[in-house]
């Protein structure tokens, strides 16, 4: 039960990660560009931000089911990157199955290709994001571990300076 646990927080905290920053770019690119008067109001945001949420929480659950244990060093960027697109795409074909006839093709088209742009894009940096953490996660184990003080942690500074 624990670990179902673990994974539903996962899933809840990568939708949440990517429901902010969807919120705060997407919304900021169509107030921007397509509503600059703000004729149609602040819905863009919120929008964004469930958009983001739930292709979030997809690509968490895809990636837990297609790589398993595997950590972020073991993962290669393309397939990440695909993991997103495909959870995009998911998103996208329920979105256009749910329009009706009467909707343009060219809204279609866009309803089925930006989510998996927009997916693929946040696996990508989500995936980038990790590894540097983890470098300096690691970084920081390391100099935990030599036992290297603050002094020479500042004489360290000042012989590269």
């Amino acid at each position: 039960m624990k670990k179902w646990l673990r994974r539903l927080r996962a899933a809840l905290g990568m939708g949440l990660i990517w429901g902010l920053m969807w919120g705060l770019i997407g919304g900021f690119v169509m107030e921007a560009i397509v509503d600059p008067h703000g004729k149609i109001g602040d819905m863009w945001p919120p929008f964004f931000a469930m958009l983001g949420f739930a292709g979030g929480a997809l690509f968490s659950v895809m990636l837990w089911i297609s790589e398993g244990r595997r950590r972020f060093d073991e993962l290669s960027l393309p397939r990440f990157t695909g993991l997103g697109a495909l959870g995009g795409l998911l998103m996208g074909g329920y979105a256009t199955s749910a329009l009706n006839d009467t909707v343009p093709f060219w809204v279609r088209a866009v309803v089925l290709t930006a989510p998996p742009v927009l997916c693929a894009a946040s696996a990508a940096s989500t995936l980038v994001l990790a590894r540097m953490a983890e470098r300096r996660l690691n970084a920081g184990a390391v100099v935990a571990e030599l036992g290297i003080g603050d002094d020479e942690r500042r004489l360290a500074g000042e012989r590269q300076s």
